[in-house]
């Protein structure tokens, strides 16, 4: 599995002092060092019926500018969280605003969301998580053998429990660790651990069940 680089903690403690102080261009690689998670986890969460009107770059300037108005808030304590994870907090916040603001009541049930955390991010769609795996697929080159390929798989992944799918979420498409998931969503290490292991597990199964896939994961 594909890891993000973090940057090394000390690296950040000087980069938030300085950004703190008024530093921009410290502020601007606090930021860029989170950037390709950051874009990771908006892709998999922005709403599809926002495709031409919202891209992941809009996200991200907004998530930019929220982030660097709210950075005195988080570092009164910043041991709550890595500033990483922050970032992707506020990024999350960021998308559920433009979601609102976009689609209104046309938002999806709030019973569907994974909230553990007040202001958690969107929940990864069934729909977004089979996209993503069936575009890095070669093999099902016509349109309509992926579409009923991804609609197979994207029904077993609405059959999962909300949150091990929430899990398998983070873990296999966002990229974060095991520690950064059970913080993510409040469950002790080894809870996390043993959803991520339950549902790659169930998502093998279902991707095996699936003629001329092989294994994508």
């Amino acid at each position: 599995m594909e890891t993000s680089k973090v940057a090394n903690p000390s690296d950040t403690d000087d980069l938030l002092r300085r950004a703190l102080d008024g530093d921009e261009a410290a502020f601007v690689a606090l930021f860029d060092a989170a950037r390709d998670r950051l874009r990771r986890m908006v892709r998999l969460r922005l709403d599809r019926r926002l495709s031409g009107r919202v891209d992941e770059s809009d996200v991200l300037q907004d998530a930019y500018l929220e982030a660097r108005r709210r950075l005195a808030d988080y570092a009164r304590d910043p041991g709550t969280m890595p500033v990483h994870l922050w970032l992707r907090l506020v990024t999350g916040q960021t998308l559920t605003d433009l979601h609102r603001r976009h689609l209104g009541a046309r938002m999806r049930d709030a019973g569907l969301e994974v909230a553990l955390h007040r202001g958690a991010p969107p929940a990864a769609s069934s729909a977004s998580m089979a996209a993503q795996l069936f575009g890095k697929m070669t093999s099902a080159s016509r349109a309509a053998i992926r579409a009923e390929h991804a609609a197979i798989v994207q029904e077993a992944l609405d059959g999962m429990d909300a949150i091990d799918r929430e899990v398998l979420a983070l873990r296999h498409f966002e990229h974060l660790s095991n520690a950064e998931v059970a913080l993510s969503l409040g469950l002790t290490r080894t809870a996390a651990s043993n959803r991520y292991i339950r549902a790659l597990k169930r998502l093998k199964e279902i991707l095996s069940s699936v003629p001329g896939l092989g294994d994508p994961l």
